[in-house]
């Protein structure tokens, strides 16, 4: 099972090395093969021991006149290959098209990064029925190459994203399945991912991984999450 961090503005840089070195004192070596941070642009490092480190957003460029942003060039100095992309902050916040999504997603396809790409449906459409929410989801594979051997998909249903209320495991599992029966891709679970739901989320057989948000922001309380979800998957 994979286990994502995403720290959103949250954690320095001072911060976040204090927090690997927990992760790698705290967890063991078996339970420590699929674990990924992705801290603000200004903690960026190289990843160490068992922890990989990622990178929330990324510009399609090596460099440039792109005032705020950070591209290739910059994270190749880290040595980071694995970025963020198409997370419902950056669609409903700033705004970002499907077509620049794509755009950005074959960018980092092109530099042989692996993809976490993110889907996930607001609550109206949830509330329309399954074929509006599977068409909504579906649109969000525009321009995207789902055949890519290093993209991993995130479903992240907005309405349960930072409100502390996750989707129920029949709600989870519909979405994971449909997408299964489809696509060949991992696909990680992201909404209020809590301690006291992991293992729930964890019994769920088309769920590979999470993505975590409030819930990794503490390195004992996210070692905590991942070796209750490993215990899950372990006796499965």
């Amino acid at each position: 099972m994979k286990f994502y961090a995403n720290f959103k503005m949250n954690h320095t840089r001072e911060t976040t090395l204090k927090y690997i070195d927990d992760i790698n004192h705290y967890l063991k070596d078996s339970e420590c093969k699929n674990i990924y941070i992705f801290p603000p642009a200004t903690a960026l490092q190289k990843s160490k021991g068992k922890v990989t480190i990622g990178v929330q957003n990324g510009f399609f460029a090596q460099s440039g006149a792109y005032t705020g942003e950070i591209g290739l060039e910059q994270l190749r100095e880290f040595s980071i290959d694995t970025i963020l992309i198409g997370h419902s902050e950056r669609r409903e916040i700033f705004n970002e098209t499907q077509e620049f999504i794509a755009d950005k997603f074959n960018f980092y396809k092109n530099n042989n990064f692996n993809i976490v790409y993110c889907i996930g449906e607001p609550l109206e459409v949830r509330k329309e029925g399954e074929d509006a929410l599977f068409d909504y989801l579906l649109s969000q594979f525009d321009g995207i190459d789902t055949n890519y051997k290093k993209l991993t998909v995130a479903y992240e249903p907005i309405w349960a994203i930072g409100t502390g209320v996750s989707a129920t495991t029949n709600d989870i599992e519909l979405v994971h399945n449909r997408l299964k029966e489809k696509f060949s891709f991992d696909i990680l679970y992201g909404g209020s991912v809590k301690i006291d739901s992991i293992e729930e989320i964890a019994k769920i057989d088309s769920v590979d991984g999470v993505l975590v948000g409030s819930a990794s922001l503490n390195a004992k309380e996210f070692a905590t999450l991942i070796k209750k979800g490993i215990g899950v998957k372990s006796l499965n």
